[in-house]
């Protein structure tokens, strides 16, 4: 029965690892892109972990901006539209993993999603979030969102998001 049951509860975690990071062949490049939900572990596939590592071990983050972060994320949700294809995306997400890791972001209230060139996703419902260029991170207090950071950061990503929460 324990190993029935173990059994059930492991094909239980594969199948819901198999919902998010799902992949699909890019007309364009003819690669494997992203799409649909994802979390952290899609970056460690290789089609992925050489651009991801990269340019999150090299990014510098301000650690005085940084620090007033970490008093700032009460009922703060971040929803991050990206394409593993878009070099904006490569770089911009991998820094923003950094940067919350720093702040030790609950990652509970974190979406990302991944969408092909024409920015779309058979899941998520971005329509509604009228996705014109990614990545685009999008931040919510109390369910409704207060600012976004679309492509490339004005200052940096940390002073953005700073600058976003304090409105």
């Amino acid at each position: 029965m324990r190993k029935t049951f173990m059994f059930i509860l492991l094909l239980g975690i594969i199948s819901y690892a198999q919902e998010k990071n799902k992949q699909m062949i890019d007309e364009k490049s003819g690669k494997l892109i992203l799409i649909g939900y994802c979390d952290r572990t899609a970056f460690a596939d290789t089609n992925y972990s050489w651009w991801f590592n990269s340019e999150y071990d090299n990014y510098e983050y301000n650690a005085s901006t940084v620090d007033s972060l970490k008093h700032e994320l009460s009922n703060i949700l971040i929803k991050i539209v990206m394409g593993s294809w878009c070099s904006d995306s490569r770089r911009e997400v991998p820094r923003f993993y950094k940067l919350l890791d720093a702040i030790e972001y609950n990652y509970n209230n974190f979406t990302l999603i991944s969408t092909d060139r024409k920015k779309e996703s058979p899941e998520g419902n971005i329509s509604e979030l009228e996705i014109k260029y990614v990545p685009t991170f999008i931040v919510y207090r109390n369910d409704k969102e207060i600012g976004r950071i679309i492509e490339t950061p004005k200052i940096s990503l940390e002073k953005d998001l700073l600058d976003i929460i304090r409105q």
